[in-house]
């Protein structure tokens, strides 16, 4: 259960990186993001890094380009031995295929398994306002989110990304065979930054997350193991950390 919460790798280079997954005390056990600030800087030798210490890796680089060139990119991504990779699904059907192409064709010529493809749906900074405003869609955030989640399924991912709001819908629109990942998780003390839909990880994993990504909360943090085991505990009830 605690590979379910991931920790958002947020950081500026290798250097606090390393220092992030010792204070976490290691990797055993927990799934890493990487996104596109460390992974700019760094590139895929901090990937490797971090596998080393025993983190599964969330590589969350959301590709959104026409389809050849997001295959091709996939397929160097799936050399790397990573367990998760993101998408745009608003990139289309024809991108998303191709990015499974990708993945699949990486897999096979590295003799890795294929890393999970997960689809961006709206982003858990966008609000009604901002999707009717500014993205100019007929659609209220509820629909447009579970269109794109029906699309994504539809083109071959395994599961997408969506606000903890979305999820329960999405159970009953998309289906239960599918991975509902939740970004935007806070504590309900915590402050919220530039996210919109936010909730607790209990709420998180009540309404039907699969699993959850938590950044600024504990990678900000002035004792970063603590808060880690605070929302891991929230998220597993009453379980305990094994």
């Amino acid at each position: 259960m605690s590979q379910s919460l991931m920790v958002a790798f947020d950081v500026p280079d290798k250097k606090a990186a390393l220092k992030l997954a010792e204070e976490l005390g290691g990797g055993q056990g927990k799934t890493a993001k990487v996104g596109m600030e460390l992974y700019y800087k760094e590139g895929a030798a901090v990937v490797q890094d971090l596998q080393e210490q025993g983190f599964a890796i969330f590589l969350d680089l959301k590709l959104f380009d026409i389809p050849n060139t997001v295959q091709k990119a996939m397929l160097q991504l799936a050399r790397l031995g990573v367990d998760f990779v993101t998408v745009h699904a608003m990139g289309g059907k024809k991108m998303l295929q191709a990015a499974k192409r990708g993945l699949e064709q990486g897999a096979l010529e590295s003799g890795l398994p294929a890393p999970k493809l997960l689809a961006v749906t709206e982003l858990t900074s966008i609000s009604e306002a901002i999707l009717k405003d500014e993205q100019n869609c007929r659609l209220n955030l509820k629909e447009q989110v579970e269109q794109l989640a029906l699309l994504a399924k539809a083109a071959g991912c395994d599961g997408v990304v969506c606000s903890a709001l979305e999820v329960a819908d999405l159970h009953q629109v998309v289906g239960d065979d599918f991975f509902y990942l939740v970004p935007g998780i806070r504590m309900a003390n915590d402050q919220v930054g530039d996210q919109v839909r936010v909730a607790t990880p209990a709420k998180a994993k009540a309404w039907g997350a699969s699993a959850i990504v938590v950044g600024r909360p504990i990678n900000q943090s002035t004792d970063v193991k603590t808060a880690y085991q605070a929302y891991l505990a929230d998220w597993q009830g009453s379980e305990q950390e094994k």
